[in-house]
């Protein structure tokens, strides 16, 4: 058994005074944390393992603290100890919105998790999150060319067209400082949605929240790089939501809309560069078949952008065709 394991049985047994149980993997996600469930007395619960040389239980406090006072529906911290990196926590289920989502049933899960969205941007305080800023924002997007272009698929841009992917990231960031700044979860999609009856829906992984752009979490709900949907219908969500919150300033439709596009194209380079790093470094291939439906978010742009029409051309004529060869090799 790894000694983190023996780690968790221990902490459960002379911590918890939990003698008989089953435990078993809940889930994993893109960080170092694990999820076990911990099955005891009829009851169910989820013991989350962060070693602290790695991930921070403090920060995961901070933001349930934040999100539960602003009535969204998250994790109860039951026990913890910060020193061994475990929290013990209500479990909200085993059901995914990735997996609940159908032509049917999107609208009534998408309005629940966009109502949450909106109480979370009204009313959680976001007073000493990090910034999104400038350096973070570039930071992201640098996983692009140095993960899924220079590590994975061997592309190797000339300093001119280096020069060109500059000023594509220098006009995203623009984009993105020039937008209202409100609470942002981050990671808010499909499959750290949790389908809850009575309160849906269930919110996790939430513990990297930042102050940033008002449209993030709204990008990485409608434009998800689990799931993809027409873009007509999700402008209809978008619009939703921009009737139903209150912007400090008039902002007209248009501007919302493209600032919805911009801000998806700055995730979509980071997520696809975060999908080759989990690949490459921490050895996940799990997510590599998401790179190609994430990056056809940008594609979809056509030619509606002109400052992006450099990076449109370089994932249609360099990176989708080189994709199709190096996912293949990497196929577990």
């Amino acid at each position: 058994m790894p000694a983190r394991l023996k780690q968790i049985h221990h902490w459960i047994r002379h911590s918890l005074g939990i003698t008989e149980y089953t435990i078993a993997p809940a889930s994993a996600d893109a960080s170092f944390r694990r999820y076990f469930r911990l099955t005891y007395n009829g009851e169910s619960r989820i013991v989350m393992d962060a070693p602290p040389e790695r991930e921070s239980c403090n920060a995961y406090i901070d933001i349930a603290t934040r999100l539960r006072a602003a009535g969204v529906h998250v994790p109860a911290i039951l026990e913890k100890d910060l020193d061994q990196g475990f929290l013990l926590l209500s479990d909200l289920g085993t059901e995914l919105y990735v997996d609940a989502l159908t032509e049917s049933t999107a609208d009534r899960l998408y309005d629940d998790a966009l109502r949450a969205l909106a109480a979370i941007q009204a009313h959680a305080d976001m007073q000493g999150l990090p910034p999104y800023d400038e350096r973070l924002l570039l930071k992201e997007m640098m996983l692009f060319p140095d993960w899924l272009l220079g590590r994975h698929l061997q592309i190797k841009l000339p300093e001119e067209q280096q020069d060109g992917l500059r000023r594509v990231f220098a006009f995203l960031i623009t984009n993105a400082l020039e937008q209202p700044r409100v609470f942002v979860h981050r990671d808010y999609h499909s499959r750290n949605l949790m389908v809850c009856p009575g309160h849906n829906p269930g919110i996790v992984d939430f513990q990297d929240a930042v102050a940033g752009p008002v449209i993030y979490d709204l990008v990485s709900l409608l434009k998800d790089c689990y799931i993809k949907w027409p873009r007509q219908r999700v402008n209809d969500w978008v619009l939703g939501y921009y009737r139903t919150i209150r912007l400090p300033a008039a902002v007209p439709e248009a501007t919302f809309l493209r600032w919805f596009d911009l801000m998806g194209v700055q995730r979509q380079l980071k997520a696809s560069g975060i999908f080759a790093r989990l690949y490459h470094r921490d050895q996940k291939s799990g997510y590599l078949k998401d790179v190609p439906r994430t990056l056809s978010y940008i594609l979809d742009l056509g030619q509606e952008y002109a400052e992006l029409q450099f990076l449109i051309d370089l994932i249609r004529d360099r990176v989708m065709p080189a994709l199709a060869g190096a996912n293949q090799t990497c196929a577990p």
